[in-house]
């Protein structure tokens, strides 16, 4: 019978790894290796920012993404053309262990443990605002510090709620334009159609509605930060404006001809991974290169569980301005929740819970149980399969487009650009389930 923990040429099982080594051992760069920093990941693939650059043809410019983890190696492909396998079963997400070793294009690769294990990190002091309390946030931390006294533009990257604009707030406030403005623009909430006017301004005119001039987010940012919130949901046009913009550092008002030149450093946020989008022609390359000058990765708050009752009683302290407000068996209760909202999300049950009581504690259990819910068809009598299919899809869709009309405000083209669909398909699905 064959080891189980025989995955990828390693006969060990999974166990925790704090910093990687990641080498080729076959292919046009054999030989090549990176062990980056304790608890940093390793990008991999062929465009120049990469960690380990390859000179493969046949492998993606960003292939893949592997990071070490308390169960062993976490690899993500990154939408790669050619794939990434481990014999012959093609990975899109997964743990492995020490010893693995990978195929990418013509090139195999082998993960382990970087040799030696690093001494303890030195203490970082905290970011203005946040908690920090784990190895994963002081290596956040760390970043900050580092890069907050440059101008270079800084990407941030994170799941919703995770405190993504605390961690640009605290490059600002380190930073050397810190006396200066930071606007912030969040760019998924905008219609595209008002994407350019918000970034650059607009002359009196300009447009149906424009009944005066009015400056914009990068004039009112000259001398200090602009922060350019949920960047991966720029359309490609406004993305082809705002790379001509970094690299001119000058632009127009929209209907205007005289050209403005300010000072401003450009951080940004996303909850995509924009190397993934990249690969999917989502997102413009060059614009990426221009955007991450360096790249700080906010770990989801499942990750991180020991800091969630330091959070909670810093949220109760903000809330009712004393200690103490939260009793133990709250704590205990929070900490058994996943909080796919993450940070933000806890922060609203704090205040819940605050406000009426402990009972909440039993909506965050009925809402996020820990358990999957029966299905249906485990009550109901069994359909014909092609029926029972039909109804399940004709849910799904009915749900799905309702929820995104209502986000992009009924608009129909900003809901087929949010859905990634053709307009005339999308107008065909809205008027087969009564929606317009």
């Amino acid at each position: 019978m064959a080891d189980p923990t025989q995955v990828g040429g390693s006969r060990r099982g999974l166990e925790p790894v704090t910093r990687l080594s990641v080498a080729v051992a076959r292919g046009p760069d054999a030989g090549a290796f990176v062990e980056p920093e304790p608890g940093d990941s390793a990008s991999i693939g062929t465009a120049t920012d990469n960690d380990l650059k390859l000179q493969d043809p046949t492998v993606s410019r960003y292939h893949l993404d592997i990071s070490p983890t308390r169960e062993g190696i976490r690899v993500v492909d990154l939408g790669s053309t050619n794939g990434t396998f481990l014999g012959a079963v093609r990975l899109t997400a997964a743990t492995v262990p020490r010893g693995t070793q990978l195929r990418v294009g013509d090139t195999v690769l082998i993960l382990d443990a970087a040799s030696g294990e690093a001494g303890a990190r030195p203490s970082v002091e905290a970011l203005p605002g946040m908690v920090i309390a784990s190895d994963a946030m002081r290596e956040v931390a760390r970043r900050v510090r580092a890069v907050a006294a440059l101008t270079a533009p800084v990407l941030v990257q994170g799941e919703t709620g995770t405190g993504k604009e605390l961690v640009t707030r605290a490059i600002h406030d380190l930073g050397p334009s810190r006396a200066g403005p930071f606007i912030v623009v969040d760019c998924g909430a905008l219609p595209a159609a008002l994407l350019e006017s918000e970034l650059f301004g607009h002359e009196k005119g300009a447009f149906t509605g424009a009944e005066r001039a009015r400056a914009g987010a990068f004039e009112r940012a000259d001398g200090g930060t602009l922060f350019l919130d949920e960047v991966g949901e720029l359309p490609l046009i406004a993305q082809a404006a705002l790379l001509g913009v970094l690299e001119r550092r000058r632009f127009r008002r929209v209907g205007g001809d005289r050209e403005h030149s300010v000072t401003v450093r450009v951080l940004s946020a996303t909850h995509r991974d924009l190397r993934q989008e990249v690969n999917r022609g989502g997102f413009r390359a060059d614009l990426y290169y221009r955007l991450a000058g360096a790249r700080i990765v906010v770990p989801p708050l499942r990750e991180r569980p020991g800091e969630i009752p330091l959070l909670a009683r810093h949220f109760a302290r903000e809330v009712t301005g004393v200690e103490g407000s939260l009793d133990d068996s709250v704590l205990d209760a929070f900490a058994l929740q996943s909080w796919p909202g993450n940070v933000r999300e806890l922060c609203r049950a704090v205040e819940q819970v605050i406000a009426f009581g402990p009972s909440e504690l039993a909506a965050l259990s009925d809402v996020r149980p820990s358990a999957a819910p029966p299905s249906p068809l485990a009550f109901a009598p069994l359909e014909r399969y092609r029926d029972a299919k039909a109804a399940a899809i004709a849910e799904f869709d009915r749900a799905y487009l309702t929820r995104l009309l209502s986000e992009s405000a009924n608009n129909v083209s900003e809901a087929a650009r949010r859905g990634r669909m053709d307009r005339p398909y999308l107008i065909e699905l809205l008027k087969r389930y009564g929606l317009k």
